[in-house]
């Protein structure tokens, strides 16, 4: 380990997001997350740790998604199947995150189109997928049920899991071998608490990954950096309750005053500047999977934690 490193022994632990044909699944890719004994971006060069990854969130009804984005997407939105394989194919994502906002809707009771939705993205991707289901505690263990089942042996990472509400989640896992996404109010405590909680109801560690909650940039997102960090050192001293890789939204950045007060004429740039800086921030705090929705954020995250992985900062030739 580096110099600057905490003293320990500590390694962080792997997860693994997608299944390929030869995994059992249908993936064209799979990726490995975890392994890092360093900090981030410290070290790189002796082939410790993954590179961190890009997902791009997309939903099945657009009526909940930033004007931003749809109004740059166009009707491109209204399909998760299509916008699914744009996002692959030429937005450069490396994971799908799938938001079922369509059970925002009250007595949303039609289970059966979660399946086909489900069977649409992943016939429209190869991608691994990060799904998020209903976020209503009444109808979650129906959602969940219907995305493990219709995800089975694809690896999914299901989310999300909260102190409050974590077993619908984590039952839909254990049933069908996925992943659970873990997220906790920007509190290194809390974090370690759910995972623990997991851990205790047969949830493998290496079937856990942290979000510890973001606020974006000049909106909290000093504190959740702090917290990232303290995450990251607690579990590279040992703490093996915090061992697992964190992944992270910058999505908010889309909402932020500052975007949504700006000149028309720059909006757009703007918006991506914000969630661009919010996610590569997020990544050299220690995020192994950053979340965007703007098109134009993914490849300019990429361009960077690239140039970050080679010793050098964003733009140095």
């Amino acid at each position: 380990m580096s110099e600057n490193s905490p003293d320990s022994s500590g390694k962080i632990g792997y997860v693994v997001l997608g299944a390929t044909k030869a995994e059992g699944g249908t993936r064209t890719v799979s990726f490995r997350l975890g392994g890092e004994s360093d900090l981030p971006f410290i070290g790189m060069n002796t082939g410790q740790g993954s590179i961190p990854l890009v997902a791009f969130e997309i939903c099945d009804d657009p009526e909940y998604w930033s004007p931003i984005v749809t109004s740059y997407t166009g009707d491109l939105s209204n399909d998760a199947r299509e916008w699914a394989g744009v996002a692959e194919k030429q937005y450069g994502a490396d994971i799908i995150r799938l938001y079922l906002t369509s059970t925002k809707r009250r007595g949303f009771d039609n289970f059966s189109s979660i399946t086909t939705v489900m069977e649409e993205v992943l016939s429209g991707t190869g991608l691994p997928l990060v799904v998020e289901g209903s976020n209503e505690p009444a109808i979650d263990s129906d959602v969940f049920q219907r995305c493990g089942e219709a995800g089975e042996g694809e690896r999914l990472l299901l989310g999300t899991a909260e102190a409050g509400r974590y077993r619908s989640v984590a039952a839909a896992a254990l049933a069908y071998h996925h992943s659970v996404l873990a997220q906790s109010p920007i509190d290194i405590n809390l974090a370690k608490q759910l995972n623990i909680l997991l851990r205790e109801i047969g949830v493998k560690a290496d079937h856990i990954m942290i979000d510890p909650y973001t606020g974006t940039l000049g909106y909290g997102f000093e504190y959740s950096y702090s917290v990232m960090e303290r995450i990251r050192s607690a579990a590279l001293k040992g703490d093996t309750d915090l061992a697992m890789p964190m992944i992270t939204s910058a999505t908010d950045s889309l909402s932020v005053k500052e975007v949504r007060e700006a000149d028309p004429a720059a909006l757009e740039d703007i918006a991506v500047e914000w969630e661009f800086y919010a996610a590569l921030s997020s990544a050299i705090a220690g995020s192994s999977v950053v979340c965007v929705r703007h098109p134009k954020t993914v490849p300019l995250l990429k361009s960077a934690f690239r140039e970050l992985w080679a010793g050098k900062m964003p733009g140095e030739a």
